[in-house]
């Protein structure tokens, strides 16, 4: 039979090993700066696997963290595949929950199901159409996709301390200025037989459905086809506006949705825990997962296990509960150092016929 396609599977297992490298160099970093404060490496991470991983408990808590890491990481995966680099995950997550709580707040005494719909709409709206603005931005007035999503962080976050803190403040917040809370009826119920919120089901299909997108579509192999070669992309006919800003949207709907399942499964009310970090977070997890929609799954779990972990360390090695903060920071450093060595190892090739 003739071949049809030559692809190296060499690709394919760098694409893990290399970022399994980082995090294991990560790691053993970590470990070492933890001995200088006389704490043992492998009590370290005997504990940090216990916190994470190591009961029901933890694997609940885990995964209630990795909820919102699925959608935010997603606000970096997708530009990716136009080449792009878009880092403002946490400012479309603060307004998606923001919009969703003011959704909430004006549908009140509707039927519980038609305001969690208009709360998931909200989100996503709010979400999609902020990262959008990078899009535009990038496409018709040249702005650097990184600088201007990084800044737009700080806008949504500034509207946030501002709405929350004067025209949507509920007058009984005293002490944290907060919305309205929506309600129990308008809350987001939890997986049966679990303490997780249905947001980690969400993320996951929605994981999936940007991976059918991206690798199953026309409107996703256009999009690679900008990211691999723009200038060849104009010349075929693609229309390039319609996808940066057809993809920068969907990006931003993801952690809008995060934003929302965060108001609707956690705080119940919009205010200054939603600048959680989540964002950032995810732009760490895509990056680990080499921008793939299903990559990002198995990443924001364990993610989610090294954050679940850091009240244990607090209490078990006197380590501040920020440390998971150190570790995430360090794995970022060592991704970015191992660059360097995609398409340098020496891995087979396959032949697929």
């Amino acid at each position: 039979m003739p071949v049809l396609a030559a692809k190296p599977a060499g690709a394919i297992v760098e694409a893990i090993l290399i970022p399994a490298l980082a995090l294991v160099t990560a790691l053993l970093l970590f470990g070492v700066f933890c001995a200088f404060r006389g704490v043992a490496p492998f009590e370290l991470y005997a504990l940090m696997f216990q916190g994470g991983f190591g009961s029901w408990f933890s694997w609940q808590n885990t995964l209630i963290r990795a909820a919102p890491l699925l959608l935010t990481a997603l606000c970096t995966a997708l530009p990716a595949q136009l080449g792009m680099v878009v880092i403002g995950g946490e400012g479309a997550f603060v307004l998606g929950g923001l919009a969703a709580a003011s959704a909430a707040i004006a549908l009140h005494g509707a039927a519980p199901l038609a305001v969690q719909l208009a709360m998931a709409a909200a989100g996503l709206l709010a979400g999609g159409l902020w990262i959008a603005m990078v899009g535009a931005l990038r496409q018709y007035r040249g702005v650097n996709e990184t600088i201007s999503s990084l800044l737009l962080v700080y806008i949504a976050i500034a509207l946030l301390n501002h709405l929350v803190e004067g025209p949507l403040r509920d007058p009984g917040s005293l002490n944290k200025p907060s919305t309205p809370p929506i309600g129990d009826a308008y809350m987001l119920a939890n997986i049966p037989g679990t303490e997780v919120h249905w947001g980690f089901a969400f993320g996951v299909v929605v994981c999936v459905l940007a991976y059918v997108l991206i690798h199953h579509t026309v409107f996703g192999f256009s999009a690679r086809v900008v990211g691999g070669n723009a200038r060849a992309a104009k010349v075929v006919g693609l229309p390039i506006g319609r996808l940066v800003l057809g993809i920068t949207f969907l990006a931003g709907a993801a952690p809008g949705l995060a934003g929302m399942v965060e108001v609707a499964a956690v705080d119940g009310q919009a205010n200054g825990t939603l600048v959680a970090g989540y964002g950032y977070t995810g732009i760490l997890v895509s990056f680990l997962a080499r921008h793939h929609p299903l990559g990002i799954i198995p990443v924001a779990i364990l993610m989610g296990g090294i954050s679940a972990s850091g009240g244990l360390l607090q209490r078990r090695l006197g380590l501040p509960d920020a440390a998971t903060l150190v570790l995430q920071g360090t794995v970022f450093m060592c991704l970015l150092g191992s660059e360097v060595l995609h398409g340098r190892l020496s891995l087979p090739r396959l032949q697929r016929a």
